[in-house]
Parts: structure tokens; C-alpha cells; sequence
């Protein structure tokens, strides 16, 4: 789950992040939860710091982000936004943006 506090350690530190803006009656957020959690398994993104943000009961934080809607996935690498998908639950796709934070 999201924490404004970790959130912004990890970025201090200059961590590789995942924000997930998911909603639990979301088909395509499921499919993409999938996708990160196969991911999560990959030696290569062992470090990489996840943080879910609940659609409906998060709206300041997803909104901060200029974010439209739900099943949205936001890469940071430290405090710099590296790539966003919507709508996207391909394994390949979601790999792709969590590639442009662990480079």
C-alpha cells in the first residue's frame, strides 16, 4: 500500500519505483497486479519498491500525479518520473516501463 513517508524515502534514496493506481473492482488492474507480481520474482528487479494506490479512497495522492484513472502505472527512478501506462496489463509492456526506472 502506499506511504507517503516510504514513498518519498525511496526516492531520497534513489530507488527504482512502481506506482500502481489500482481499484479492486478493476478487471484490467488485476491483470496488471499479475504482471508486477511475476515481475517482483525477477532477480533483476529484486529492488524495486512498489507502492499500490487505491483508486477510490486515495484521490489526493493518484491526483497529485495528474492521474485520470485507474489501471495507471507510473515508473520513478529516485524522484524522476521515467514512464506511465494506462490501461496496459501486457507482461511485456509492464516490463518495459519498470525497465526505464532499473536502468
Amino acid at each position: 500500500a502506499y506511504d507517503e513517508a516510504a514513498f518519498k524515502a525511496a526516492q531520497g534514496a534513489g530507488n527504482s519505483i512502481l506506482v500502481h493506481v489500482t481499484a479492486p473492482w478493476c478487471p484490467t488492474c488485476k491483470a496488471q497486479e499479475a504482471a508486477v507480481d511475476e515481475l517482483g520474482k525477477k532477480p533483476d528487479y529484486a529492488n524495486l519498491k512498489v507502492f499500490r494506490v487505491d483508486f477510490d479512497s486515495q484521490k489526493p495522492v493518484w491526483t497529485a500525479w495528474k492521474v485520470n484513472s485507474q489501471s495507471t502505472i507510473i515508473a520513478f527512478k529516485g524522484a524522476s518520473e521515467t514512464g506511465r501506462i494506462v490501461g496496459q496489463s501486457k507482461p511485456d509492456a509492464v516490463e518495459a516501463l519498470v525497465k526505464t526506472a532499473v536502468k
